[in-house]
């Protein structure tokens, strides 16, 4: 015994062992029936932690341990990792009808629905339970349980401690909150990758928020189909993840497939995967883009968490979230070390840096555990993060006003200086579009080469009207459209009225 003991000491890093003691130290000073919450990020080794915590408590304590997950793939993983710690267990799943051989075990992991579904209809009684461990313990699923383990001591483990549920937070389910090792720390000590992180300013205004508090499925797929951000998408890919192997997430299986035919006309090794393929084409697919030095995976949502593939380079997020989890594990999913790799690449096409922070900031946990409303309170709106937009017109037009000497106009900079000379604020969109028509005829042959010039202006006139409402503070999409259609308007007359006056 002492020589496995031994063996598994080695597994465990030092961070993990304090963690480990602290946890333990928790629950020898408070009596049994105690909740404790453990936060460490996305491969740091929970299960490893709690696979050592259940060897432990089994050999310490005398009493049986269970350990609750939410998918069936999590249960097999874990089951596996505790094996490897020396802990005999069984899987209680949809194949277990009865529970006549459970004096043979300490240890079983269970799937959240199956476990109710039998505690439910008695046909399963579990004796001597000391300890229930919670995988992934922010999803509320977990919460029916706790009525069965009234006695027991329960540890939930999650990278993130945010209720899945805004309603149901988790401060109401664990007495206490134990921090682990940060994501920055877990960098620099090479535990982790670091991410790059790029991010394109995407217009979100369309977005619909559901009932569960993130962007509905349905707008996200409106606005992530369309041709234009595809084509964004398809640029970024070109531009900073080219050749390796890429995994993309959407919010919804209509852009998934959108995705994968824009990469497949384009030449790409790219393939699509979601809830809806049975268990073999996932196995097929899954094996295809571990063996793929260029794999491109497109899915959607489905592979956050319990997949495990240390060899992707490149994430992208290819969908708003504002689920702060859903953030992290989307980007968790590119954070593991490997003998060649220990730098990732994230494409952010969703303002979601903007809204969260980079993925290697330091955050708060301690705050968010005990004040969920407030956190979630102060997410910035997408309102908020466009108006910190900065329009960058593309090389290919700037070449097209080379004549001119200056192409730039700053809105919110003129907006001050005609309001501290007391002029009308629309001074401001009359010397704009005095610029514009300026650098579109210092460019142009004649009229008619001018007026496409300025068709080809319609993003940055867009950028400049909306910059000029949030100064007025009349932000409403209606008077949005009419400004812009008039400046667009009225820029044409100003093009015409320069060239008459040459004449």
């Amino acid at each position: 015994m002492k020589q496995h003991k031994a063996t598994i000491e080695k597994t465990l890093y030092d961070y993990q062992l304090e963690d480990l003691n602290k946890i333990f130290n928790y629950f020898n000073e408070h009596p049994e029936g105690i909740n404790l919450l453990y936060q460490l990020p996305t491969g740091g080794g929970k299960t490893v932690v709690f696979s050592e915590i259940a060897r432990r408590y089994i050999e310490q304590k005398k009493k049986k341990v269970v350990v609750l997950t939410h998918r069936i793939e999590l249960s097999s993983q874990t089951s596996r990792m505790l094996d490897g710690f020396g802990v005999h267990n069984k899987i209680i799943n949809s194949s277990v009808k009865h529970f006549n051989d459970q004096d043979n075990y300490m240890c079983f992991v269970a799937m959240v629905e199956t476990l109710n579904n039998r505690l439910q209809d008695d046909m399963v009684q579990m004796n001597n339970i000391g300890l229930v461990i919670i995988d992934e313990a922010h999803y509320n699923s977990f919460r029916k349980l706790f009525k069965y383990f009234s006695d027991s001591s329960i540890l939930g483990v999650t990278a993130t401690p945010l209720s899945s549920n805004i309603k149901l937070p988790m401060k109401d389910n664990y007495k206490k909150l134990i921090i682990g090792e940060s994501i920055k720390s877990l960098i620099e000590r090479n535990f982790l990758s670091k991410a790059n992180q790029y991010n394109y300013d995407v217009g979100l205004r369309t977005l619909k928020l559901g009932i569960n508090g993130d962007y509905t499925v349905k707008s996200s797929d409106e606005l992530y189909s369309n041709q234009s951000m595809q084509s964004k998408l398809l640029s970024a890919y070109e531009e900073l993840g080219k050749g390796s192997k890429t995994l993309i997430f959407n919010n919804g299986i209509s852009t998934s497939y959108h995705v994968y035919e824009t990469f497949k006309k384009s030449g790409y090794n790219v393939r699509h995967l979601d809830n809806k393929n049975t268990a073999t084409e996932r196995k097929d697919i899954l094996e295809w883009f571990s063996n793929t030095p260029d794999a491109i995976l497109t899915s959607v949502s489905i592979l956050t968490t319990g997949f495990d593939e240390p060899s992707v380079e490149t994430i992208i997020l290819n969908r708003a979230t504002r689920s702060l989890t859903l953030y992290f594990q989307m980007i968790g999913r590119g954070s593991r070390v490997m003998e060649n790799k220990n730098e990732f690449t994230v494409i952010d096409l969703g303002n979601n840096a903007k809204r969260f922070g980079l993925w290697s900031e330091p955050i708060d946990w301690q705050e968010i555990f005990h004040f969920p409303d407030f956190y979630l309170e102060n997410i910035k709106n997408d309102e908020e993060i466009e108006r910190d937009f900065v329009y960058e017109m593309p090389q290919e037009l700037k070449d097209e006003f080379s004549k001119s000497e200056n192409i730039h106009f700053n809105i919110k900079e003129e907006y001050k200086k005609a309001f501290a000379k007391g002029l009308k604020s629309k001074s401001v969109l009359e010397k704009s579009i005095e610029q514009h028509a300026l650098i579109c005829v210092e460019n142009s042959e004649d009229v008619f080469d001018a007026r496409i010039l300025a068709k080809k202006l319609k993003e940055e006139i867009a950028y400049r009207v909306r910059q000029y409402s949030y100064c007025i503070m009349n932000n409403t999409k209606n008077y949005k459209e009419w400004l812009e259609e008039d400046y667009e308007r009225r820029l044409r007359l100003s093009i015409s009225q320069k060239f008459s006056s040459r004449m």
